[in-house]
Parts: structure tokens; C-alpha cells; sequence
């Protein structure tokens, strides 16, 4: 990834199906109200393309780009254009794409620029926001969500489930990245150049506790510290070792098993006006 940073999580196949979960709905919600129908926008680092198709229903009179950091015929990319193909969405395309390096798209060409936990990724999200200025319109929109990993709370609160806690941030860390890049994002918006008063700064939330949302976050984990690139990066990096990945994978379904298990995810938000 751009300036160093390495994607902490890759595109296993747990990876993807988190991602795959995503729309505009649950995982843009703020920014829907600023849309319009004949709205151009540039999705960055749209992975399997679920929030990317969301926004074309959105804009029928206009189109949207997701460009994505994998090679063009990346299966990540192949993944998002069967998806919006098997929805019958016309109004969209799929690119490689670089966030901190927008080479290609000129100054000024789209209403909105929008990303999802992708500064968080990436190890100059100030960079990553004034290229997102770049190329968004006079009067557009840079619109970002970034999850604040340090701001996660769970049930029960185990040493197991803290350990998890560790690792991900270790990780990230190891690799150049931000984990609690959601607290950050005012901060990093005014570092690229935008005032305090084109800012508009929320936050918003994921919560996993009913059998079948414990079932699908625990076991989704469960599968992700042991076969991604997030494991990976733990051994390499001597973050963790096997056995301690085994461990909290175990621990990610018994997690999923109890009627009482909760987990909650919070997620700074930005939308920048131009």
C-alpha cells in the first residue's frame, strides 16, 4: 500500500465476507443525505464493491467509481464487478486505484469523495485526504468512516478477548497504520486542508449481540486471526505466535456461543465540504 503502509488484513476469504456485509445503508448512513440523484462519486478502496453498488441505486442519473488498491483483475475487483452485474447495476465502474495517489483522475471531478475504513490502512491519511480534496468539485463533498479500535467494548470482558485487542493494534502498528483512526479524523482533515467550518464530524456504530450477529462477527474472527494476512503479519512481525492465534480463535466462538456475548464497534465520521 501507498507510502509503505501494508493492508493488515488482505483478502482472505473471512476478510471479503465482512466486507461483503457492507452497504451505504449500514456502513454510510451519514453521508446519505447529502446525496443526489445525478451525483458523481468516487468510492476509494471499495474492495468487493457492496457499499460501491449501494450508492449507484442511490444515483441513478449518475455513476459511480470504486477504485481499489488490488491489480485491476484482481478477484476482489472481479468479485465487485459480478456483484453489481448479478444486481443489474449499469451505472458503475471498478479500477485499480491509489488513495494517496490519485494519478490519472484530474482536479475537480467528482461530487463526492468517499471512503470506509481505509485511512486506518494506510500510513498517511493526511495525504490520503487532500488527494480525496483533489479531485472532489468546487462545492463537493470528501466524506470518510474509519472504525477507533481503542473505543471497541465487548462482553464479557475476558483476558482472552484483550489479548485479541493487542494483537490487532500491534499489528496495525507494526505495519505503519492507525487503529483508532476514527478519533483522528478532524485532526487529519484540517492537517490536508480543509477549515473547521467545512467539517461536519459524527460518530456511528456497529453491534453484534443477537445468535445469528454473534454467530457471524465470532465466527468471521474466528477464521480471520488464523487464515488472513492478518495472521501472517503476527507471526512475521512477532506480534503473536501460532498458538496464541489458535487460542483467540478458540475464544472467538466460544464468544458467539454465549446468549450473553456482545460487541460493539465505533466509527468516527467526516464529511468535508470544497
Amino acid at each position: 500500500m501507498a507510502k509503505n503502509a501494508t493492508y493488515s488484513h488482505g483478502h482472505h476469504e473471512s476478510v471479503i465476507r465482512s466486507h461483503s456485509s457492507r452497504t451505504a445503508q449500514n456502513s454510510a448512513a451519514y453521508l446519505l443525505k447529502y446525496l443526489q440523484p445525478t451525483m458523481h462519486i468516487l468510492d476509494v478502496g471499495c474492495g468487493p464493491g457492496t457499499i460501491t453498488a449501494s450508492f449507484a441505486r442511490l444515483v441513478p442519473e449518475g455513476h459511480v467509481t470504486g477504485i481499489e488498491y488490488a491489480p485491476a483483475d484482481s478477484e476482489v475487483l472481479a468479485k465487485a464487478r459480478q456483484h453489481a452485474a448479478d444486481q443489474g447495476i449499469p451505472n458503475i465502474t471498478f479500477a485499480h486505484g491509489d488513495i494517496c495517489n490519485l494519478e490519472g483522475i484530474p482536479d475537480g471531478t467528482y461530487d463526492v469523495v468517499h471512503c470506509h475504513q481505509v485511512l486506518q490502512h494506510v500510513a498517511d491519511p493526511v495525504q490520503a485526504l487532500r488527494e480525496m480534496r483533489r479531485v472532489a468539485k468546487p462545492g463537493g463533498l470528501v466524506a470518510a468512516r474509519e472504525a477507533d479500535a481503542k473505543a471497541f467494548a465487548w462482553y464479557p470482558e475476558t483476558e482472552t478477548m484483550a489479548e485479541w485487542m493487542r494483537v490487532y493494534q500491534g499489528v496495525a502498528r507494526a505495519n505503519g497504520t492507525e487503529p483508532d483512526a476514527g478519533r483522528r479524523l478532524v485532526g487529519w482533515a484540517l492537517e490536508a486542508g480543509f477549515e473547521r467550518g467545512q467539517i461536519d464530524a459524527t460518530a456511528g456504530t456497529w453491534c453484534y449481540s443477537a445468535p445469528e450477529e454473534r454467530a457471524w462477527f465470532g465466527g468471521m474472527w474466528a477464521d480471520r486471526v488464523v487464515k488472513s494476512t492478518f495472521a501472517t503479519h503476527a507471526i512475521e512481525k512477532g506480534v503473536a505466535d501460532r498458538e496464541t492465534l489458535e487460542r483467540i480463535a478458540t475464544h472467538w466462538r466460544e464468544w458467539a456461543a454465549r446468549e450473553d456475548g456482545w460487541f460493539a464497534l465505533l466509527h468516527g465520521e467526516i464529511v468535508c465540504r470544497v
